[in-house]
């Protein structure tokens, strides 16, 4: 079976290493399941979901934030870092904020994870006048999206590729999220668009 796997080229899809990044054991007060499910949103920047995932590296761990608009389901805020600090998500945010430049009442929706649930997230949301919102303990269901896009990108990109360096893998997820999965991925739930054409075409439409 290898022999015949080499000759037609063929490489299998390893399972990588497991890693906990969602950390609900702490005494942060968590918000409430505003969005409870709602995935269906009306317009851009109106709802945003967010969460964490990792990445094996020759050189260790990788950690991603990522923040999706669950409108296209397009990113739009990515960072990436060797460690899982609270920052990352802040970082990821900051970034989403700069490039959506949303109005007040946004809500961010995100599992119960001490990042963000900890006091610089909170103050960061406080400050531009957003509502958190947070899955029920244990239900990853409740953010399905974000976990659809983090299983989507380990599957079409990471469980298909060893990284040397950690600046490696964020070269290649960057341009997997920027050149790809934003412009030219298609969804069903989108018509069979890419996040951003649909936006696109939603906008024009309105």
């Amino acid at each position: 079976m290898a022999r015949l796997m080499r000759e037609a080229r063929i490489v299998a899809v390893q399972k990588r290493k497991f890693r906990v990044t969602t950390n609900s054991k702490h005494n942060y007060p968590v918000w409430p399941n505003i969005l409870s499910r709602n995935f269906i949103v009306e317009r851009p920047n109106a709802v945003w979901v967010s969460d964490i995932t990792y990445i094996w590296t020759c050189e260790g761990w990788l950690y991603l934030a990522a923040v999706i608009d669950l409108f296209s389901r397009g990113v739009v805020g990515l960072a990436m870092d060797k460690t899982i600090a609270d920052t990352l998500v802040t970082q990821a945010m900051k970034q989403a904020i700069l490039r959506r430049n949303p109005a007040k009442g946004l809500v961010l929706h995100s599992d119960r994870g001490s990042q963000y649930a900890g006091n610089d997230f909170k103050v960061l949301l406080t400050q531009n006048e957003f509502i958190g919102s947070m899955s029920r303990k244990g239900d990853c269901w409740d953010n399905a999206v974000a976990e659809s896009f983090i299983h989507t990108l380990k599957v079409e990109l990471i469980h298909r590729m060893k990284f040397r360096t950690r600046e490696e893998a964020k070269r290649k997820i960057f341009e997997y999220v920027e050149m790809y999965y934003n412009t030219k991925r298609t969804h069903s739930t989108l018509g069979y668009l890419s996040p951003f054409e649909f936006e696109k075409r939603s906008l024009q439409t309105l």
